[in-house]
């Protein structure tokens, strides 16, 4: 994995996880087996919001959060390895991006569909496709000679982010109300942001392939 192409991520320097990622590159555990387990754990926190519809306790949202974090570990951890323990491999950015767009779609698209309201089904697919535009745009202008761009607002750390602490509030949305109006309104925002962060990244490539 070409260190450029990285996205910035403070928590790389913490402690915590670079004790873990040195004890994963002892084993026989490869980045892109790790890689490959991410998309394990969104099909997992898909799963769990499909049983919002079918079982309808708001305690599912607490895996959803759960799943989606080690999503995240295993998209951290994975580069890591690859880097920092010295396990890269040539097919490693395949890797690197084809289980991102896998799993960014599956979170998202149950999403729209466990908030069981109108336009939710619509709303977690737009999400879905909006995420593999991002990544599109970025991959795109890198090809074509722009740097990686990884600016948000909606990028990937800052879709699952929102939508952990989402699930996470609505734990104790019954209190209030029945429907899952925190999931489809951060779906909202999702959607706006990925929005912006299309338009921010394919100007930023445009203004730096002109300048060249």
């Amino acid at each position: 994995m070409n260190n450029n192409q990285r996205r910035p991520l403070k928590v790389r320097s913490l402690s915590i996880f670079q004790t873990l990622a040195r004890k994963l590159s002892q084993t026989a555990l490869t980045p892109n087996q790790i890689s490959v387990f991410s998309i394990v754990f969104a099909a997992l926190a898909a799963a769990c919001l499909g049983m919002l519809a079918q079982a309808g306790s708001n305690a599912w949202f607490l895996l959803v959060a759960v799943f989606i974090q080690l999503r995240l570990l295993c998209n951290l951890l994975d580069g890591m390895v690859a880097v920092e323990g010295g396990k890269s491999t040539k097919s490693g950015e395949l890797f690197n991006d084809i289980p991102d767009r896998i799993a960014d779609p599956l979170i998202l698209v149950s999403a729209g569909y466990a908030t069981q309201l109108p336009w939710g089904m619509e709303l977690g697919w737009a999400a879905g496709l909006l995420a593999v535009l991002t990544a599109y745009i970025r991959s795109l202008a890198v090809s074509i000679g722009a740097p990686a761009d990884f600016r948000g607002p909606m990028a990937k750390q800052q879709r699952m982010a929102v939508l952990t602490l989402a699930c996470v509030l609505s734990l104790f949305e019954s209190l209030f109300w029945a429907e899952h109006w925190l999931l489809f309104y951060t779906l909202v925002l999702i959607v706006l942001g990925a929005i912006w962060t299309a338009v921010r990244r394919t100007v930023a490539a445009y203004r730096y392939l002109e300048a060249a």
